[in-house]
This record gives structure tokens, C-alpha cells and sequence, in this order.
């Protein structure tokens, strides 16, 4: 059946991607919601706010601000909408309130939409899992353009997840970024992160597990927008009519 798609952030350059996305897979482009200011694409339909948008969806799309997420989810909640959220940089605040309107709304809520992104997830836990932590430490290293405003990138956030859950542990714990000075010597187990920031980079990822006989590498590169675009709508066709609950795109793709 035929899926009634809105998008949260209609007007930005992810929005109009996943615009163009839905209409290309057949579904049905409801309209957007977009902030003062900006435009919207040509014809789309604008909503006053998002639970009007939410109300005329069987699914929203969204890729926006992590200052959205609370009343954002709310809305969500009350409307029973599935809800496909990309946004990255949210606060633990932020994610328990995702995970509240998870038992009201089909939810899927992941880092990366990119198919080969969470490839390369399910091989960081495994590697971890087999690469003993007392022998090869973990670094993350990402890139994105001049105008990406959180640091780390949620995608290199959820390859540390993935280090830390293959070695039974919690990345709050075992995290280390921005070392500069004297920092004293590398801590068994830690879990390294360093962000690039300039020109126009769409994404790149680094896990790199480092031992003293040898380096192993698992990299990602993103070239164009348009991958994570067809990811998430291939997210909101999956979650379309399902039970309350929060997914991610790892159920997506059937690999859990």
C-alpha cells in the first residue's frame, strides 16, 4: 500500500533529497514542515507545525537540530505517526525522550541510514569482540564538512558503541577525545575519537585497532547525501504500520 511520507526539515539539503527519494520509490509526499526563512521545494505542501504534519503521515522523515528532539517526540507520541529521525548530536535527555515516544510510535532511530555504514557497524563489534582490548587499541577518526556543528559525528559515536558493546563495556566509560597537552599515556581499553572539520566532506570514518605487530583498518567513505536519503526511506517503508517500539536500521535490514 501506497505510504503517506512527510519531512521534518523539507527545505534543507537532506529534505529535499529524501523529496526526491520518496517519489522516486513511489510513496506519497505529504508535504514538510521547514523553520522561517527557508524555502521549501517547488510545489511541497508546508504544515503549521509538526504534529499537523504527524497527523497528515503515516511516517515523518527527519534529519534536523537536536534542539527538536523533545517537543518533537511528543508530538510524535500523541499522534501514534512512525517516526524516522536521522538527527545527530542529541543529549541523553534528548534519547530518553525518543525512547518514550518508542512505546507510542513505531520508531527508527539510527546514527547512519547508509546500508554500508551499518555493515561496517556490525563488523566494529565483532572485531572488537574478537581483537583483545589489553592488545589493540580502538581510535575513531571522522571528517565531515565546515558546517557540521556536533562533534563527534553520531556515526563515529555509534562505532564506538559498537567497540564498547563487542568488549562488554560502556563507551560513557571508556571514551577518550580532544587530547592536547600533556595527557599522560594511552589507557588500556579507551576508546580513541578524533573529528576533521572542512570543505565540503559528506562523511568519512576510520576504526582503526591498533597492536604492536599489526594495524587493522575498517573505513568508510560517504560521496553523496543521496545514500543516506535512500536508506531512510527504505527505513520509513519498513516501519509504516508497525508496533509501537524503537528500531534502528540494523532491524531495517534485517540483521537482528
Amino acid at each position: 500500500m501506497n505510504k503517506r511520507i512527510g519531512i521534518a526539515g523539507i527545505g534543507g539539503r537532506m529534505g529535499r533529497l529524501l523529496a526526491e527519494e520518496i517519489t522516486a520509490a513511489g510513496e506519497t509526499l505529504v508535504g514538510g514542515i521547514e523553520r522561517s526563512g527557508v524555502t521549501a521545494p517547488a510545489g511541497a505542501v508546508l504544515f503549521e507545525d509538526i504534529a499537523a504534519l504527524a497527523r497528515a503521515s503515516d511516517v515523518v522523515l527527519e534529519f534536523t537540530h537536536a534542539s527538536t528532539a523533545i517537543p518533537h517526540a511528543r508530538a510524535i507520541a500523541e499522534s501514534g505517526t512512525g517516526w524516522v529521525l536521522g538527527t545527530t548530536g542529541l543529549s541523553a535527555t534528548d534519547e530518553a525522550a525518543v525512547a518514550e515516544a518508542a512505546k507510542r510510535a513505531p520508531v527508527v532511530f539510527a546514527a547512519n541510514f547508509s546500508p554500508g555504514v551499518n555493515l561496517v557497524l556490525a563488523l566494529a563489534e565483532q572485531m572488537a569482540r574478537a581483537l583483545p582490548a589489553e592488545q589493540y587499541d580502538a581510535e575513531i577518526l571522522e571528517m565531515h564538512h565546515r558546517q557540521k556543528v556536533d562533534a563527534p559525528s553520531g556515526t563515529a559515536v555509534a562505532m564506538g558503541r559498537a567497540v564498547a558493546k563487542g568488549r562488554s563495556g560502556d563507551l560513557d566509560d571508556l571514551k577518550e577525545g580532544g587530547r592536547d597537552g600533556h595527557t599522560g599515556a594511552r589507557r588500556t581499553g579507551a576508546i580513541g575519537f578524533a573529528a576533521l572539520r572542512g570543505g565540503q566532506v559528506v562523511g568519512e570514518h576510520t576504526l582503526l585497532f591498533a597492536a604492536a605487530t599489526e594495524h587493522i583498518a575498517l573505513t568508510h567513505r560517504a560521496f553523496d547525501r543521496r545514500a543516506f536519503a535512500t536508506g531512510a526511506v527504505r527505513a520509513a517503508q519498513w516501519v509504516s504500520g508497525r508496533k509501537p517500539g524503537l528500531y534502528s536500521m540494523m532491524d531495517v535490514l534485517g540483521m537482528r
